[in-house]
């Protein structure tokens, strides 16, 4: 099915360059028509599978129909209250979900004010950039929180409502943010929910926040893209960076995205790197925004070869043509493990999605390996036979990750 036998304006039509969108994808095809309609969706897909695409486009459509039926009025300036409020829980989310919005609305009959706002940098400025209200507005839901708080924006007209990595939405941190948003939007609006995974705590929202929604699940039988190649080398913790430097030689890879548990160990590896003329930079939420923007910048132009990322990096960020994403340590979830991985093999492209396990970290790999349906041969290269001993398995459960999670510290206190 082609773009234009979705009902889309000639406008947004031109806008979709044959290069980035040669056809709808499935949850393109699927969401679109039912949001032009104005009910409420239910999205599950992977990451990579043009997700901003299908609920932007019919949202711009929304408000085209909304700003010519104004066309006879002088009332021509933004909304004071937006028409379609789009919350993401990262800076760089945001940035880039309004930059997919501002390329879709560049040929519309008249300027849609698209604003984007996040924490991190001075509120002074997003505060200006809201003087006389803005059409959609994209935002981290703690920033958009402290705009109320000014009375910077209004929100009682809003008309649609997306919560974009609706499962992140609701980890720890941002769940009393979200219920402050919600609790002053309107109760007739439309919602939409899009998430690469639907964990029951978003199942359980979506019961209570959305009217008879459409549901949308194009996420593959199998766990993990073909295109991408896993692999799982076992290692010693204290191996890691030589084995890192040594792939990096061996293996000719020209960029590689790596994973570590902590803000401080992408600090040091990345110093280790450096230390050997490897190009690299961490990026974690300790950083500046400024900071951050110029390391994705210098990382997407080619100008930085290794990034260092906490699970910042792990949802939705679109590096084109990454050839490679390193478990550095592994995932403390199996979903975490999904969204670090689809970092690569992105467009139908190949990407290599490598997991450093060490004898500690055996029983967790094997755990992620059994809730993908997958079973990969751990891999022992010559100079970096593992010499850790095997931990005994804790009775009690153990840690899943590398810290300890709160049930875990809870058993101990007994």
């Amino acid at each position: 099915m082609p773009f234009n036998a979705l009902g889309l304006a000639p406008e947004l039509l031109q806008a979709l360059k044959p290069k980035s969108y040669p056809a709808p994808t499935p949850v393109q095809s699927e969401s679109i028509p039912p949001v032009l309609e104005g009910r409420d969706v239910l999205v599950s897909a992977p990451t990579g599978s043009g997700k901003t695409a299908a609920y932007a486009l019919p949202l711009l459509q929304r408000w085209i129909s909304a700003s010519l039926a104004h066309l006879d009025t002088p009332h021509t300036r933004a909304r004071a209250s937006p028409q379609a409020l789009i919350l993401l829980p990262t800076r760089e989310l945001a940035v880039q979900v309004g930059q997919t919005f501002r390329s879709l609305a560049v040929h519309l009959p008249k300027a849609c004010k698209i604003t984007v706002v996040f924490g991190g940098v001075s509120i002074n400025p997003q505060m200006m950039g809201l003087r006389g209200g803005c059409d959609i507005l994209v935002a981290t839901p703690g920033r958009l929180l402290d705009l109320m708080a000014h009375n910077a924006v209004q929100l009682q007209g809003l008309e649609s409502l997306v919560l974009d990595e609706a499962d992140r939405l609701l980890d720890l941190g941002f769940q009393d943010e979200l219920s402050q948003i919600l609790a002053v939007l309107p109760a007739r609006r439309q919602t939409l929910f899009f998430s690469a995974t639907l964990p029951e705590s978003v199942l359980t929202l979506s019961q209570t926040l959305l009217n008879k929604p459409v549901r949308v699940d194009v996420m593959p039988q199998a766990p993990q893209p073909s295109v991408i190649m896993q692999r799982a080398i076992l290692v010693d913790r204290t191996q890691r960076t030589q084995l890192l430097k040594h792939l990096m030689t061996h293996e000719g890879w020209r960029q590689v995205l790596v994973f570590a548990a902590t803000q401080h160990a992408c600090d040091m590896v990345a110093t280790k790197l450096r230390n050997a003329g490897i190009s690299a930079e961490p990026f974690h939420g300790q950083l500046s925004q400024g900071k951050r923007s110029q390391v994705l910048a210098d990382f997407k132009a080619g100008r930085l070869k290794v990034v260092l990322s906490t699970d910042l990096a792990s949802r939705g960020i679109d590096i084109q043509n990454l050839p490679c994403v390193v478990n550095f340590d592994l995932p403390r979830s199996a979903v975490d493990y999904t969204h670090r991985i689809g970092r690569t093999g992105r467009a139908g492209q190949a990407g290599d999605a490598l997991s450093f396990v060490s004898p500690s970290t055996q029983a967790h790999w094997h755990l992620i390996e059994k809730r993908h349906a997958v079973q990969l041969k751990l891999e022992v290269l010559p100079g970096f036979e593992p010499t850790e001993p095997v931990p005994v398995a804790d009775p009690t459960g153990g840690v899943k990750g590398l810290r300890p999670s709160k049930k875990d510290k809870l058993r101990r206190s007994f």
